[in-house]
């Protein structure tokens, strides 16, 4: 089994634990880049052109969600059911990116959605629920 670790705050692990949250999101980001999408054998990140998206998703069959980093942190395993890689638009419906398209700096804003299943396994310390700030 392939699984992703994640840090994530109580509140969001409690409203996978009840089921409210379906669907995780994580911005693609330089620091994640090799985590979360498939890249060549020069570090550039491979276009997904079958399905017309802008890249390949890393295939996980399931997520580690840690709450924080302390040791007696909540933890738990649950499976990934399905993963869209979406660019982010602006309210205008254009593609948000940074630097010149045309040159090596180009980088295009992507969100990762990891639809989410069963939890396979949990440790819940039953901390109370806040928004997180």
């Amino acid at each position: 089994m392939k699984i992703l670790t994640l840090i994530i705050k109580q509140y969001w692990f409690d409203q996978i634990m009840d089921g409210t949250k379906t669907v995780e999101y994580r911005e693609l980001k330089p620091s994640n880049l090799r985590r979360l999408v498939e890249v060549d054998d020069e570090g550039f990140m491979v276009e997904d052109e079958e399905h017309g998206k802008p890249n390949v998703p890393i295939q996980y069959d399931a997520i580690r969600f840690y709450v924080g980093y302390n040791k007696d942190r909540d933890t738990a395993l649950v499976k990934v059911t399905k993963i869209d890689c979406n660019v982010i638009k602006n309210e205008d419906g254009l593609m948000l990116y940074d630097g010149d398209p045309h040159g090596d700096d180009f980088w295009l804003y992507v969100m990762l959605e990891y639809h989410l299943g069963e939890i396979i396994e949990k440790q819940h310390n039953h901390r109370a629920k806040k928004m997180p700030e």
